[in-house]
């Protein structure tokens, strides 16, 4: 069974797309960018800042689901400069202290909005 999730605690969909898709016990999320949920505008800062209100983004629309990040077995996190590989690590890290899940971390041209950082995850209840 398929079923759509979508949360006002984070921010809409920004194309023809859902937050996420729950499928059995999996969840596949949607790449979250760093709007603020509360104004529909980027956070201020740099990459540190975005990646967290990325992340905060991702725990929101797990949570819509009735999962939390502990459930989360893979993450792709799209950066558009390897360079921050670092910055955005130190951030990611604080998320997933405990059995971080599987993960790639890619550099890519461009993101949505001209974000520096974007993060889908795969979840799964068992």
């Amino acid at each position: 069974m398929k079923k759509v999730i979508s949360t006002d605690k984070a921010p809409a969909a920004v194309g023809p797309y859902s937050q996420a898709i729950k499928a059995g016990n999996f969840l596949f999320c949607s790449g979250q960018i760093p709007v603020d949920p509360s104004t529909g505008q980027f956070v201020e800062g740099g990459v540190e800042q975005q990646a967290e209100q990325v992340l905060r983004n991702v725990k929101a629309v797990l949570e819509g689901a009735g999962y939390s990040l502990s459930d989360v077995i893979k993450a792709t996190v799209f950066a558009v400069n390897m360079a921050d590989f670092a910055a955005v690590n130190g951030v990611y890290a604080r998320f997933f202290e405990k059995e971080p899940p599987a993960r790639s971390f890619v550099e890519v041209g461009a993101l949505p909005k001209g974000a520096l950082v974007e993060v889908e995850v795969v979840a799964w209840k068992g």
